[in-house]
């Protein structure tokens, strides 16, 4: 019989944390039961282990779920699901990652399917969709960046074209680059024209008044599927694209906004709307797909879309709760930092010391082209993560930013080093000021999810 071994604080910290990642809902005296059953050769005592998990955060609590000391009750009692998508194509942007579904807490995510070096390429993506970020935005409806890709244009450009659907009676302000641009802009920009489907002039106000970039995505992925209907015929191969739009939306990350707004809606640097302004954004939303106000508008729109939806699809479209704000949670939880969502980018989770970089630098070419970019060695087998938060905040702060993503707090290896030297006003000890600083420089200039 082998004697029975205590561990140190690291050993049982890092077991500890893993147990909570795969059994988050488990209790102090359940947790203690399955280590011991995943390690008979340790011993170990309660009650040391019900002071590491208070010292990680990992308790759950009995009392309010939302509280935000940093330290108790950090778990929220739902997370965000997510599914793999089926028979998506990774080639299409690298051979050096996988898709791989974690368990039902974490989801899915990236893993190296090979060695990559640090400041190496991994792939380059364009967006599903982009809502770009509203200085871009306002530059678009001022006509001087390109209504698809994002790029400003330059002086005297002689590639510019207009919206072919532009006349001094139905103007619309949006230019292209070239003429790419405008063939690959018609899986959106038709029902967002003021010339061609005016009844979404409102929707968009709306969201740039209210710099809602989640309500502003969630038109652009609208549009999409509506014309991508338009497009397909059970009978043929031309069902595919919609076939293929669904399953990628189907696929995101999702949490309820009933749920953003009892978790996560904490933060002070990106408050969210409330309730009475999710009901005004769904009258303006249906207006611009639905029943526009006016009969020339009901005309235009119709004219667009010529073919229904099934009765499934408009439901999952349209519906309030099983639509709507279905959407909005995806949206909100899945844009990249300069409003852009990417199909592949999407399934990056989170770690405060991430291993990858995300840049847009096709700065002349393609804005919204995101490149992704290892900031360090990542060997076979091991995720790929991006910082969702601004990585120069405190780890108290930085805790409250997650809550947005509904994970509950951050267990990555830099969250438990700095938990652990927490002073008791909440700052932190020690060094570590330059790593923060790289990683705030990253994030300006692109880095991860917002």
């Amino acid at each position: 019989m082998s004697t029975p071994v205590t561990p140190s604080e690291s050993e049982l910290t890092t077991a500890l944390i893993q147990l909570k990642a795969e059994e988050p809902s488990l209790g102090i005296s359940k947790v203690h039961a399955l280590l011991l059953k995943t390690r008979p050769e340790w011993t170990v005592s309660e009650k040391r282990i019900r002071k590491i998990l208070q010292q990680e955060g990992l308790v759950t609590t009995s009392g309010n779920p939302g509280a935000l000391d940093g330290l108790k009750g950090d778990e929220p009692k739902v997370f965000p699901s997510s599914r793999v998508i089926d028979h998506l194509d990774i080639g299409q942007w690298t051979k050096k990652v996988g898709v791989k579904y974690f368990n039902k807490k974490k989801g899915k995510g990236l893993v190296a399917l090979q060695d990559i070096e640090e400041g190496e390429v991994v792939w380059r993506e364009d967006p599903f969709i982009i809502a770009p970020e509203w200085e871009i935005y306002d530059m678009q409806v001022k006509s001087a960046a390109c209504g698809y890709c994002t790029t400003p244009f330059g002086d005297g450009s002689p590639l510019i074209i207009t919206c072919p659907s532009s006349s001094s009676s139905s103007y619309c302000p949006i230019r292209f680059c070239n003429r790419l641009c405008l063939a690959r802009s018609a899986k959106t920009h038709p029902l967002l024209c003021a010339a061609q489907n005016p009844a979404s002039v409102p929707l968009l106000k709306f969201a740039r008044d209210s710099q809602w970039m989640a309500l502003h995505a969630l038109a652009q992925c609208t549009s999409r599927i509506l014309l991508a209907n338009q497009l397909a015929d059970v009978s043929s191969a031309s069902e595919a694209p919609l076939r293929s739009d669904w399953e990628i939306m189907r696929g995101l990350a999702e949490l309820s906004m009933e749920d953003r707004w009892k978790y996560s809606f904490q933060s002070s640097s990106q408050p969210e709307p409330d309730r009475p302004t999710w009901k005004k954004s769904y009258n303006l939303y249906i207006q611009a797909f639905q029943e526009p106000k006016t009969p020339q508008e009901q005309k235009k729109l119709a004219k667009l879309l010529k073919k229904p939806l099934s009765t499934d699809a408009e439901h999952e479209l349209f519906d309030y709760d099983a639509g709507f704000l279905r959407g909005l949670g995806r949206m909100s939880l899945n844009l990249e930092a300069h409003g852009g969502l990417y199909t592949l980018h999407s399934h990056l989770n989170h770690s405060c010391t991430p291993n990858t970089s995300i840049r847009h630098l096709d700065t002349r070419t393609a804005l919204s082209r995101i490149t992704v970019i290892c900031k360090q060695p990542v060997k076979k087998g091991e995720e790929l993560l991006v910082t969702y938060v601004n990585p120069e905040l405190g780890w108290r702060q930085r805790r409250k930013e997650l809550r947005a993503w509904g994970f509950g707090g951050c267990t990555c290896k830099r969250c438990v080093e700095e938990g652990k030297g927490l002073s008791e006003d909440g700052e932190i000890g020690g060094t570590g000021a330059d790593e923060m600083d790289d990683l705030a420089s990253e994030l300006k200039a692109g880095l991860g999810v917002m």
